[in-house]
């Protein structure tokens, strides 16, 4: 890992920054770029009094010719910065995110998942001349169809009360204490809340992983990545925001180490059949198995098979047939004496999996 890049705030341009960058240096990017949202006119609501829109600089773009050449550059930037099996997120409202989209694939990167995010809270449509304007879309995408992104299946899983997590999540927006606020007024005006970035960083991360954020702004990507045991790198080009992020993440802890290993996937562990483990010599044939009460006993063939009775197959199937159902896992039906004490087969296959 460069250290050049690991915990470090940079105050400058994006782009200039980026191109600054040595190829493949980040496993993972989310971006939060301008949304050339076009607001032309004050936002006033029904009691007259002004809305704190996004009207600053930073968001307002000649045409939209020189919003997409903006975009294109960034994004292919990122893509050089991207290590091969590196991801990278980009948020964006209906103004913006069917342009960026098309940069995207253009670009060469391979989209995943366009994921929506329900605010619980929107602001509403004072005007009442459209639906009020109540999600924001992100869009999931590796650097290349040949990437082999991560992607903690078993940790969203568990997050979701053990339901595959959907592509609509509905995450509040900022605010409360969250809120960075100075002098009563909001630092930032589309400040991200930490649920949806702590939901990203867990989905697509790993402890230790380097995430960049070239568009920093109040520095949530940042303070989640540092919660989380993550490395980040942040770029903001607006002072005030770079000074308010700086105190955040000087603010901000980091998660008891002991606490920051996620759920492994199954597809991400190595497979290894019992068989292997009559090959490699680890149990004999001949050797019998039996249930945790040592009632049942099957006697380990040549081939890997299991015998018990007039049953013969994989440690699975034969499991399965003694209880009478559909599929059973044999690795912790079955056990084994080792030295006295009545061990599950699987103690062979985790000292196995630890040595490759």
């Amino acid at each position: 890992m460069n250290l050049n890049f690991k915990n470090k705030l940079v105050n400058g341009d994006s782009l200039k920054e980026l191109k600054k960058i040595p190829d493949e240096t980040f496993n993972l990017i989310f971006a939060d770029p301008p949304y050339n949202l076009q607001l032309k006119n004050e936002l006033i609501r029904p009691d007259r009094s002004r809305v704190n829109a996004v009207n600053d600089k930073w968001d307002q773009f000649e045409s939209f010719k020189e919003y997409d050449d903006f975009t294109y550059n960034w994004l292919n930037e990122c893509k050089r910065i991207l290590k091969k099996d590196g991801a990278i997120w980009v948020i964006g409202s209906y103004h913006n995110i069917f342009r960026v989209g098309s940069a995207i694939q253009n670009l060469g990167y391979w989209i995943l998942n366009d994921v929506i995010w329900n605010k619980k809270n929107p602001m509403p449509n004072f005007r009442g001349t459209r639906f009020t304007n109540a999600h924001e879309t992100l869009i999931w995408a590796s650097k290349s169809e040949k990437s082999k992104y991560t992607f903690n299946y078993q940790s969203l899983k568990c997050l979701n009360d053990d339901l595959q997590m959907r592509s609509n999540w509905d995450i509040p927006i900022c605010n409360g204490t969250e809120r960075l606020k100075k002098n009563g007024k909001k630092v930032h005006s589309t400040q991200k809340p930490e649920a949806l970035l702590h939901r990203i960083l867990l989905a697509t991360s790993n402890k230790n992983d380097l995430v960049l954020d070239p568009f920093l702004g109040s520095g949530t990507t940042a303070t989640v990545a540092k919660k989380l045991g993550r490395n980040y790198y942040g770029i903001e080009k607006e002072k005030a925001y770079f000074k308010a992020c700086e105190q955040r993440l000087n603010k901000t802890k980091v998660i008891e180490d002991d606490c920051l290993d996620a759920l492994r996937n199954n597809r991400s562990k190595p497979r290894i059949p019992f068989g292997s483990l009559v090959e490699l010599g680890i149990i004999k044939p001949g050797t019998i198995i039996f249930d945790n009460k040592k009632k049942i006993n099957a006697k380990i063939m040549v081939d890997g098979s299991i015998k018990h009775d007039q049953t013969e197959g994989s440690i699975h199937k034969v499991a399965a047939s003694i209880l009478g159902t559909e599929s059973c896992n044999g690795w912790t039906y079955w056990h084994y004496n080792l030295n006295g004490s009545v061990v599950p087969i699987d103690y062979l296959r985790q000292r196995l999996v630890n040595k490759s």
